[in-house]
């Protein structure tokens, strides 16, 4: 059973950082697409940013310059650094994985197969 745990959220000011972890459990890690979704309250569940297998990233146009995704297979771990936050990053951000090959396919949450149970991260002063 693969199970995804998220850590990192919390409060923080405008203009702040946080780093998410995601810890990935099983062997299928290595071969997955990683991704960060977002969920504010009323919207729909968006991605933020997502990483192939062969590393290759993609952004959100909203926090493209601003957030960084990474992952370290040694450690079952994907992190997402989030740097000049602003009120509108607020959401319960939620990990993902899947066997995803392609960039466009990563947009569709439909398209990922594991979920983790979701951080929540506020941007408030």
């Amino acid at each position: 059973q693969v199970q995804l745990v998220e850590s990192g959220g919390g409060l923080v000011q405008p203009g702040g950082s946080l780093r998410l972890s995601c810890a990935a459990s099983g062997s299928i890690f290595s071969s997955d697409a990683m991704g960060w979704f977002r969920q504010a309250p009323g919207k729909q569940r968006e991605l933020v940013a997502g990483i192939t297998s062969g590393y290759l990233t993609n952004y959100a146009d909203s926090v493209k310059g601003r957030f960084t995704m990474s992952r370290d297979n040694a450690k079952n771990t994907v992190y997402l650094q989030m740097n000049s936050l602003k009120p509108e990053d607020t959401a319960v951000y939620y990990c993902a994985a899947g066997l995803i090959r392609t960039i466009a396919r990563m947009t569709f949450p439909a398209s990922w197969k594991y979920w983790g149970q979701g951080t929540e991260v506020t941007v408030s002063s």
